[in-house]
């Protein structure tokens, strides 16, 4: 799990080594692509759009970059792994991933425009 913290600048600050730069970059990568409020929930670094849309969270060996959506945005990036029986998908790196921030930023305005045109997806239906 994540670090334990109150808000997502105290997420960051809790990190150290590649964690601290590839969650650095990430945050930025995202925060710059599209209008996203962030918080913290189920101790992750998550981003809202119309309900929860991305997540972050950095563990002992790895980072996952999570999407609500992320069955979806398979076609964008093969890398991101289907997880759960809803629309979870996540990319999971370690030190060596390579991972761009422009690779982020197109993800992370595909994932907004999805929360936007389908609405919350963690709305009951």
């Amino acid at each position: 799990m994540g670090p334990t913290a109150e808000s997502p600048d105290a997420y960051i600050a809790a990190l150290s080594g590649w964690q601290l730069d590839r969650c650095t970059m990430m945050r930025a990568a995202i925060m710059a692509a599209a209008p996203f409020d962030e918080t913290i929930k189920w101790t992750n670094l998550v981003f809202l759009a119309n309900g929860p849309c991305i997540l972050i969270r950095a563990e002992a060996h790895r980072v996952l970059l999570g999407f609500w959506r992320g069955k979806r945005l398979r076609e964008l990036d093969p890398w991101i792994r289907a997880s759960g029986k809803y629309e979870l998908g996540n990319l999971v790196m370690s030190e060596d991933t390579e991972v761009t921030a422009e690779q982020v930023a197109r993800l992370a305005a595909a994932a907004h425009r999805l929360n936007i045109e389908l609405g919350n997806p963690a709305a009951r239906r």
